[in-house]
């Protein structure tokens, strides 16, 4: 039987095999709760204190600046409602950009509805911010600035660190979401000038269920879980302790490899779109330089719809997506609103699929998954002219 190739790892990554196995004494021998005082509740609350320690350091953090979550989706919810309904917060304006995740995009438009001001600032046709408009968005008044580092479609990285000093320089509290950048490139919490940054576990070879807020330690949130005093009292609840070990042994090793992972996402990134671009006639390249080198790749085909092309790839052996994991169902015919925002016209956003490399892939994989992308268009698009 030919073996599938998988390429959607921005939705989610297999698990490391030195993190399942890590994992494993804590769904069976270490399963205490890490806040009772008997003995096994001691060591399941030494693997969290490990794993925070684990993740504070692949991001340059301090361990008292993790608070563990549930994924990159409540990091997110956290960092925008834990700032803005913050007892402290004298500030009703909040401002993002018009390609963020749906984690980021929905929270501030439920700010909207609770009364606060909204932003929602453009980004040129390469997925970047307007960062003129981003600095005149900026009021005496905004509370929060949030802007994802890598975006989960089509991969442009944003200028983080100028973000963060012009947010710095204005007194505003700046927010990433770095959920598709870590592991791709270098981070250094303490030397960047960002308040707070989400990051999940399932996208660096870790368990569903665990993701982390990185916050400045001198930032009063809100919590949004009530109860215990878990998490330095940020998040309440009996932690998952064993997806937060793992997702501490995943950290650790996906800071280990950035680079070396990184080189291999650009090679892999770049050989793909070279080699589709000569066999597909009528290839529209969506991913920015950028993107391709992080090994996301998102592209639409003349004649052919993108759910139509993802449906025969799956039967072909190959598992790629339409977009973004969260929003891509055989229903949703809606247009990938971040495609929309860089000026893709809506047919084509509508058609696009993306191909999103990881460790595991390798070259040789590429010849295979064109020619399976040209015989699906192929087809498509002569069912195209029959009807």
């Amino acid at each position: 039987m030919t073996p599938r190739i998988y390429l959607d790892h921005a939705a989610t990554t297999p698990v490391r095999p030195e993190v399942e196995a890590f994992m494993q004494p804590f769904h069976r021998t270490r399963f205490g709760n890490a806040s009772s005082l008997h003995e096994e509740g001691r060591l399941a609350r030494e693997a969290i204190e490990d794993a925070r320690l684990r993740v504070a350091r692949a991001l340059g953090a301090g361990g008292d600046e993790v608070v563990f979550t549930s994924g990159g989706t409540e990091a997110d919810n956290l960092a925008l409602f834990g700032v803005a309904w913050s007892p402290r917060a004298k500030s009703r304006h909040v401002v993002t950009t018009t390609i963020e995740h749906h984690a980021v995009l929905n929270t501030v438009s439920a700010l909207r509805e609770d009364g606060f001001e909204t932003r929602f600032v453009p980004v040129d046709r390469g997925g970047r911010v307007r960062f003129d408009e981003l600095e005149a968005a900026l009021r005496p008044d905004t509370a929060i600035v949030s802007v994802m580092w890598a975006n989960n479609e089509v991969g442009a990285i944003q200028p983080i660190a100028e973000i963060g000093a012009l947010c710095r320089d204005r007194g505003v509290l700046f927010h990433t979401d770095a959920v598709q950048a870590f592991g791709k490139v270098a981070i250094d919490f303490r030397s960047l000038p960002v308040d707070l940054l989400s990051v999940s576990a399932h996208k660096i070879g870790g368990p569903k269920g665990a993701g982390a807020l990185v916050a400045r330690r001198s930032l009063k949130l809100r919590p949004m879980l009530f109860g215990g005093q878990h998490e330095f009292g940020r998040r309440a609840g009996t932690e998952n302790v064993a997806a937060i070990a793992g997702f501490g042994c995943a950290a650790e090793s996906c800071a280990r490899e950035v680079a070396e992972h990184s080189a291999h996402l650009a090679s892999l990134g770049r050989a793909f779109v070279d080699a589709l671009r000569a066999a597909v006639p009528g290839v529209h390249v969506h991913s920015p330089d950028e993107g391709v080198a992080l090994g996301i790749v998102n592209v639409a085909f003349e004649g052919a719809a993108g759910e139509a092309i993802v449906l025969q790839l799956d039967r072909l052996g190959i598992a790629t997506s339409p977009g973004s994991a969260c929003t891509s169902t055989v229903e949703n015919s809606k247009p990938s609103h971040v495609l929309v925002a860089m000026g893709v016209p809506a047919h084509e956003a509508r058609g696009s699929v993306r191909f999103s490399f990881g460790s595991e892939n390798s070259a040789g994989e590429i010849p295979r998954t064109v020619s399976a992308v040209k015989q699906a268009v192929e087809r498509l698009r002569g069912v195209s002219r029959v009807g």
